[in-house]
């Protein structure tokens, strides 16, 4: 199936507030763990969307147990706001995303939410990826504090 225009609308939107928001930490921090940390967790936001709205995580893109995922984007997005992405409250944040994309998985393999397209060592898979992903960027958020501990991240 081809794409109509709200694919493309959405896909351009998707990759233009990835990028503003990426240009944005850029020019805030010099600290390439600083800038690293907020790239793998745009990325990882984005495939996450990307993903669900293409083919679905769980079954297919139709079904609504892949409408959990929006509360694992929602916590990023909302702690991200809080935290003002200064690097220790991030790290927190992405922890608590990468508990919550954890609990998701959880209720979908407890539930009996796969379905014949989405076994549950697949389900599981995908969902260890997204969470070590978070994991890796809340790594990194920590690490850039080792230079600059606990500072706002200043523009250069």
């Amino acid at each position: 199936m081809g794409w109509d225009l709200a694919d493309f609308v959405i896909a351009g939107t998707l990759l233009m507030s990835s990028a503003l928001v990426f240009r944005i930490a850029v020019r805030r921090s010099g600290n390439i763990a600083y800038r690293a940390a907020v790239g793998l967790a745009l990325i990882t936001t984005l495939l996450l969307i990307w993903i669900n709205l293409a083919v679905g995580i769980i079954g297919n893109e139709g079904n609504p147990a892949n409408k959990m995922y929006i509360g694992v984007i929602a916590v990023f997005i909302v702690g991200t706001l809080i935290a003002r992405l200064r690097p220790m409250g991030m790290v927190w944040v992405l922890s608590v995303t990468a508990t919550t994309q954890t609990l998701v998985t959880l209720i979908a393999m407890t539930s009996g939410m796969s379905s014949p397209e989405s076994p549950p060592l697949e389900i599981l898979a995908l969902n260890v990826f997204f969470t070590a992903l978070w994991i890796g960027s809340a790594f990194l958020f920590r690490r850039s504090t080792s230079t600059h501990a606990n500072q706002v991240p200043q523009k250069v």
